[in-house]
């Protein structure tokens, strides 16, 4: 690969600078817009080799593990600790901008709600016995090289303390030398540990695991492929006074400050709603702050995340109605029929979208929608199919949980006129 230079147009949706060539466009990680580099091209892709003329926006990183010459490897978890704040954010603002363009629409699209460093109460780190120890932390981009970190400014200080802690577990629960992985919750009762990936583990092992949780303190459960090993105390996660045991592997969202803006911004939207359906509910982060003022019922295909949720209403007194349904609104959505006893709506689908139900939200009759998603590109197609439907886009909110990465979240404030 011979080295030439060239000069950075403009970041890519994953946060590379890009390129135009001959070829086509070259994806280079790490360089900012309007900066002369050297770089090694293979294909569609290039290595930055010397940095020639830096741009303006270019900061010094928050972490040692961050970029090519990150300490152990190029950390794969952040990619724009190198751009500064401002135009960091337009990025993320513009990402959301451009997915709802692509469909067609143009619409009022707020600031960017900022993450600040330390918020991070989940995550998942890959992991590795090598040479009697085991090493932990973030896979490097597009590659099974795990970067041990020793520090992290993302993750909750609660969360990094205890990575001696999980060390410590995988050392126990790890047999042979296949990467595996440590899911991690920080939960108002400790921590909330998974291993995944690994083969399975003993008898003994299992007892020593337990043995070790008792004794390290500040961990609430220990699983294994959703299996739980030990609970020392039930993992709780407290939603607006409610206090909920999310089920193992249950989905919550990367930070709690994104949480509470999103629900905030959810309950004004539906302020004024009597009957809210909540698509794609899990154990009830919408619904069960809606519930303060809606009767609400709650429809999500994890049967433990309803079981939960069932859990929790049960046990707080003060919310109207919380009905629930099993369901995959994939395969099954709700048929506006279903929908009629709704004045209002939100849905919370995966990365994948909600086509589906969107479709059959577009022929009902709800007055307001409130769209919540991880993933821009869906969420445009999905928009797409309501504003056909009679709906008008009032305000979308993007949304930055995970910060210094390209991913970005945004909710979609939607009403009918027609």
């Amino acid at each position: 690969m011979a080295a030439e230079t060239v000069t950075i147009e403009k970041l890519g949706a994953k946060g590379d600078g890009i390129v135009s060539t001959p070829d086509g466009p070259v994806f280079v990680p790490f360089a900012l817009p309007g900066e002369r580099i050297t770089i090694a091209r293979h294909k569609s892709s290039g290595t930055m080799l010397a940095l020639l003329e830096p741009a303006a926006e270019r900061v010094a990183p928050a972490c040692r593990h961050f970029g090519p010459d990150g300490k152990n490897g190029t950390c794969g978890g952040c990619t724009l600790q190198h751009l500064a704040a401002a135009p960091y954010q337009a990025f993320k603002r513009q990402v959301v901008i451009d997915a709802l363009a692509a469909n067609g629409l143009d619409c009022p699209v707020d600031p960017l709600v900022t993450a600040a460093p330390g918020q991070r109460r989940r995550a998942t780190f890959s992991a590795r016995r090598t040479e009697g120890r085991i090493v932990l932390g973030f896979s490097s981009p597009e590659s099974h090289h795990i970067v041990e970190i020793e520090e992290c400014p993302v993750l909750s200080p609660a969360l990094f303390s205890r990575l001696p802690a999980l060390r410590l577990l995988a050392g126990i629960l790890a047999t042979g030398t296949d990467p595996f992985r440590i899911a991690v919750l920080d939960t108002e009762t400790g921590l909330d540990i998974g291993f995944s990936g690994l083969k399975p583990p003993s008898e003994k092992r299992r007892q020593a695991a337990t043995r070790a949780v008792i004794a390290v303190k500040g961990i609430a459960r220990l699983t294994y492929e959703d299996e739980i090993i030990v609970e020392p105390v039930r993992p709780v996660l407290d939603i607006a006074g409610t206090k909920v045991n999310p089920p193992p592997s249950g989905f919550a969202q990367a930070t709690l400050e994104a949480e509470e803006v999103m629900a905030g911004l959810v309950a004004k939207h539906l302020k004024s709603a009597r009957h809210v359906a909540d698509l794609f509910s899990g154990y009830g982060t919408f619904a069960l702050r809606l519930a303060a003022k809606s009767k609400v019922h709650a429809v999500e295909f994890d049967a433990p995340a309803l079981a939960a949720l069932d859990v929790a209403v049960r046990n707080r007194q003060g919310l109207k109605a919380v009905t629930s349904e099993r369901r995959d609104l994939f395969r099954r959505p709700l048929l506006p029929r279903e929908l009629a006893g709704f004045d209002g709506a939100v849905f919370d689908p995966p990365r994948a979208g909600a086509r589906e139900q969107a479709e059959e939200l577009a022929r009902s009759k709800v007055a307001k929608i409130a769209a919540v998603s991880c993933n821009p590109a869906t969420l445009g197609r999905d928009l797409r199919l309501l504003v056909d439907g009679g709906y008008r886009i009032e305000r979308v909110i993007p949304i930055d949980q995970f910060l210094w990465s390209s991913h970005v979240e945004a909710i979609a404030l939607l009403s009918r006129v027609r």
